[in-house]
């Protein structure tokens, strides 16, 4: 991290077990976060935090080791994704809530809309695991934080992405069908994902995983269609090069 942490909010990390060596921002891990995150060790869905697994502009994800709640039976890690309010980036946000019939309004500032983005990520996630695609099962969310299921190895690992999986011929026309059966899975469940790449797709047992649900409009959003042609164009566009 490139600011040294005053000793207070050093000893706030160690309590969550993070190391200086996690490249973390500290917009994700600021001192209300950190206090964010004892809901989550209260209702039992983790214990502490592990390492870093993921860094975007608007959040970073988290290995997060399991709690006692029964809804992590046999759970080893809990994926802990942590929006950065500061980092957000606020007039695009409300370009995916704005129209959706799901929300009265984007929120006034930026810890109100990342709090919505939040809470819409989890409502997806419900929505989208009713309709019986594959994505995380949601667990919980809090103001900016959302634990969700961890979808990797049991060394914490992360399944890769779509883009680093090497597929033959064969292997990406049967992937490439699976993809689409999972996009109109989700657009059975009332879904667009909006952003959907082969950045955002994992694959794990041989089957691919949706993530990043944050974006995903209702199909009644006025954009919903344009949304759901450029994901398909993204996924034309990837299946279509060479098999290197």
């Amino acid at each position: 991290m490139s600011r040294r942490l005053n000793k207070r909010k050093r000893h706030r990390r160690e309590e969550y077990m993070l190391s200086e060596r996690d490249k973390v921002s500290e917009g994700a891990l600021s001192e209300r976060t950190l206090l964010n995150l004892s809901k989550f060790i209260n209702k039992g869905i983790i214990t502490g935090i592990e390492h870093v697994i993921a860094t975007g502009k608007e959040s970073d994800v988290f290995v997060a080791t399991a709690g006692s709640s029964d809804m992590l039976t046999d759970r080893k890690f809990v994926a802990v994704k942590i929006f950065r309010v500061e980092a957000s980036t606020f007039f695009a946000m409300q370009d995916y809530i704005l129209g959706d019939p799901r929300f009265a309004s984007a929120g006034k500032t930026k810890s109100e809309t990342v709090e919505i983005w939040c809470r819409k990520e989890y409502g997806n996630l419900v929505a989208a695991r009713d309709a019986g695609a594959n994505v995380p099962a949601p667990y919980m969310h809090y103001r900016n934080i959302l634990a969700m299921e961890f979808l990797g190895d049991e060394e914490g690992r992360s399944w890769p992405r779509l883009k680093d999986v090497k597929l033959s011929g064969d292997e990406a026309a049967a992937m490439e069908n699976e993809v689409l059966r999972q996009v109109s899975l989700l657009r059975a469940g009332g879904l667009v994902h909006a952003d959907l790449s082969e950045y955002n797709i994992l694959i794990g047992e041989g089957k691919p995983y949706i993530i990043d649900m944050a974006q995903a409009v209702s199909v009644k959003h006025p954009k919903a269609e344009i949304f759901a042609e450029r994901d398909m164009g993204n996924i034309r566009r990837y299946f279509s090069r060479p098999v290197k």
